[in-house]
């Protein structure tokens, strides 16, 4: 019996020995990882107090890279834990990965022609689609296309999944999502023209929101827009949001969403005009399960109930790009000018 219960004590010790050492290297991961100082910008303007749920109030955002000419489209890897994001002047797209910092993933990555050519090249908006592919908005090839490679073995090879629409090339696809049913809905503003709107290569002569359909086909959302920018989709995928830049009408629209994937009942969701006088317009979001819509516009990053309340403005300092929710919705990233930035959620 004596035997027994040393053996018993013995096992018990080994245990928490192994509990006792798990814990320490937890606990010295934690201490590596809380090392990395990472510079401070911008802050939080609240005009809710719902905002305070959402995110720490009297944070700051942190610098986790900076010298890009213009970062766009940021997409978070959830099965490689790596932030992907567009460099579009320099035809570029990075990886940000924790420890790691910043490196180039992809080039050429919207612009794969032989001819020198002036114009936004690169890639804009970036998703993970249904088959863990990564597809791209890309300005300069003038389409939206899948990346024909591993995403942990990146190759410039592309499969075109859409470049026209009535036999008309399009003209440089932005942004885009993809419905669980296989949709993919993209807005075609002329950004990547070098004479934007007025450029001689354009053949549509509207600036249009399409829905790629899961067999190929391009349909028409809508025409009427001046510069359809980005796009998201509600938890429930019965609301398409389309923010609409420029200066002559800068607001976010919405769009009931079928069931079969079609469109209808366009209507102005926010008027941002109406909340701040400020420069600007929406550009790239991202939607949080709850529904909640972070939103690129004057000032930063707008907090945006489904109900179309403006909880509050991230501000980043800088003229502000797009934005995703990553870390399995603890962290939002956002792309700023020359800056990729991100915040803690709760």
């Amino acid at each position: 019996m004596k035997s027994f219960i040393t053996l018993i004590s013995l096992f018990l010790f080994i245990g928490c020995g192994n509990q006792s050492e798990q814990t320490q290297q937890q606990e010295q991961e934690q201490a590596v990882q809380d090392t990395t100082t990472y510079k401070k910008v911008g802050s939080i303007e609240q005009m809710e107090p719902e905002l305070s749920q959402l995110l720490d109030i009297d944070a700051q955002l942190e610098v986790l890279g900076e010298g890009y000419e213009w970062s766009e489209g940021p997409v978070w890897v959830e099965e490689h834990q790596f932030l992907l994001f567009s460099d579009i002047p320099n035809n570029v797209i990075h990886k940000w990965e924790e420890g790691e910092g910043v490196s180039e993933y992809l080039k050429p990555a919207g612009y794969t022609g032989e001819e020198e050519r002036g114009g936004e090249l690169g890639s804009n908006g970036l998703i993970i689609g249904q088959d863990g592919s990564l597809i791209l908005a890309q300005h300069g090839d003038r389409r939206i296309a899948r990346m024909d490679a591993p995403l942990t073995d990146p190759q410039p090879n592309f499969v075109t999944l859409a470049d026209s629409f009535n036999n008309k090339k399009l003209n440089t696809p932005n942004d885009l999502v993809q419905h669980s049913k296989g949709s993919i809905y993209f807005t075609d503003p002329p950004y990547g023209f070098e004479q934007r709107g007025d450029d001689p290569a354009q053949e549509l002569d509207f600036q249009g929101v399409y829905r790629l359909t899961p067999s190929g086909e391009v349909e028409l959302v809508t025409d009427e827009l001046y510069r359809p920018n980005g796009v998201a989709l509600s938890p429930d995928e019965q609301t398409l949001y389309v923010g609409n830049s420029g200066s002559e009408e800068p607001i976010w629209m919405a769009f009931d969403v079928a069931e079969d994937g079609s469109t209808s009942n366009g209507r102005v969701f926010l008027d941002p005009k109406e909340v701040v006088n400020e420069p600007g317009g929406p550009d790239g979001m991202d939607v949080d399960t709850e529904g909640n819509i972070y939103s690129t516009g004057p000032g930063g990053v707008w907090v945006i109930t489904p109900e179309a309340k403006v909880l509050g403005i991230i501000r980043t300092g800088r003229a502000t790009s797009n934005c995703t929710i990553g870390n399995n919705g603890k962290m939002l990233y956002i792309t700023a000018d020359d800056y990729l930035l991100r915040l803690p959620l709760k």
